[in-house]
């Protein structure tokens, strides 16, 4: 697939729709309507996938995706290495100490752009989240995000996302047939220092910001 450069004018106005998109998104978040631990859960399987130079869609090209089974009926993911411009602080206005942070929103994929999740760090399973692997935490709960803000270095152990990643059933396993992605064993050090050097929106993002899709098709 050939990709064309977009130009800055273009992106910014792009970017503009993403901040707007993102303020609006937390504006969505609830303890009620996103993950929580359950007992009743299937059991965890968590796993890192890496995007191969065959998976094209400029969503997930260069991607390294952190993927659950037990969040749904078809696995959830979350692409943990495409930091968008946004920053942070842009998301809560009204806490002053965060403007001295330079930590960005990152692009967890394009599938319910408008949500906002966050991964996190915990010694031990707090309410309102689903454990991912090594002491990490997935949820989306208002209050539990900002209570991890309200602390010392409120980014220590936390990344926050605007989108996600998911599949149909058998999806995923087609396109690892097909030799779309690597697996690796997920691991908190990872997603936590794993090196960001892929930005979201690249220059060959679609006109209009991400696509409500899945990762295939954007195979070749």
């Amino acid at each position: 697939m050939t990709r064309r450069r977009v130009s800055s004018v273009r992106s910014g106005l792009y970017l503009r729709c993403y901040v707007t998109g993102a303020l609006c998104a937390l504006l969505l978040l609830s303890g009620s309507s996103r993950p929580t631990a359950a007992a009743d859960a299937k059991p965890l399987t968590a796993i890192l996938l890496v995007a191969r130079d065959n998976l094209s869609d400029p969503s997930f090209a260069d991607s390294v995706v952190l993927v659950m089974n037990n969040l749904g009926a078809a696995p959830v993911g979350i692409i943990v290495n495409r930091p968008t411009p946004i920053p942070v602080s842009s998301l809560f206005p009204s806490l002053k100490r965060l403007a001295q942070l330079s930590d960005k929103v990152y692009f967890g994929g394009p599938v319910e752009f408008e949500t906002v999740w966050f991964l996190f760090r915990a010694a031990k399973p707090p309410e309102h989240a689903i454990p991912t692997c090594d002491g990490v935490y997935l949820s989306a709960d208002r209050e539990l995000l900002l209570e991890l803000l309200g602390r010392e270095k409120p980014m220590d152990g936390l990344r926050i996302f605007v989108g996600h990643a998911g599949w149909a059933p058998g999806q995923l396993q087609a396109e690892i047939a097909a030799g779309a992605w690597t697996l690796k064993r997920a691991e908190a050090e990872a997603i936590f220092n794993g090196r960001s050097e892929h930005p979201w929106p690249s220059p060959a993002t679609p006109k209009g910001g991400p696509r409500q899709s899945t990762p295939g098709q954007g195979l070749t």
